[in-house]
């Protein structure tokens, strides 16, 4: 078993995974490391002590922000007014991790099982909690009980595609529309 980090190493490496994302999402995973070092307010040498590779960086970003919004799920479900506003909440925290992600096929493109084993991740993490949230708002009969959590995931990350092709594209108001649709109509 690894030595446990400790509580200040922890710290800064969730600062530098934050920082990189903020990076990645305004330029992209191929951004210059000294961008994300600044970002973070650390030196490279720092970045290059946790993340030996760019591809070791993106995998800890794409992985932190799977966590933070695994994580985001219960707490949602138990702090908003309905269900069916955490699942709003939600998918606006999946998008935003959709859009960060852009990119990463390439940056892995080296390591094709790398890649593979990551989405499974992702599904194995964020497939539950989408399936719990979908099932309070249909308990709360606010929206249908047949949506399936990998449909809805899944056509919300086809939605975010074109995004970075066409300025005028905003994928979160078809995520709106997309979400409306799923909600049932009271007479």
């Amino acid at each position: 078993m690894p030595p446990r980090k400790r509580a200040d190493a922890v710290r800064n490496e969730q600062t530098l995974l934050t920082a990189a994302a903020e990076v990645f999402v305004r330029s992209g995973v191929d951004a210059p490391i000294r961008e994300i070092a600044a970002e973070a307010g650390v030196g490279m040498g720092t970045i290059y002590r946790h993340f030996p590779t760019r591809a070791d960086l993106v995998v800890a970003v794409y992985r932190h922000q799977v966590e933070a919004c695994a994580e985001a799920g219960p707490v949602l479900l138990s702090t908003s007014d309905s269900a069916f506003a955490a699942l709003r909440a939600w998918v606006d925290l999946f998008v935003d991790f959709l859009v960060t992600k852009h990119g990463l096929a390439g940056a892995m493109q080296s390591d094709s099982s790398g890649f593979q084993s990551l989405h499974e991740y992702f599904l194995d993490r964020l497939g539950p909690v989408c399936e719990s949230l979908l099932a309070a708002a249909a308990k709360a009969g606010e929206i249908r009980d047949d949506v399936r959590p990998f449909e809805l995931m899944r056509g919300i990350g086809n939605l975010c595609i074109g995004r970075d092709d066409d300025p005028r594209y905003d994928p979160r108001r078809l995520i709106s529309l997309l979400l409306n649709g799923l909600t049932v109509r009271r007479s």
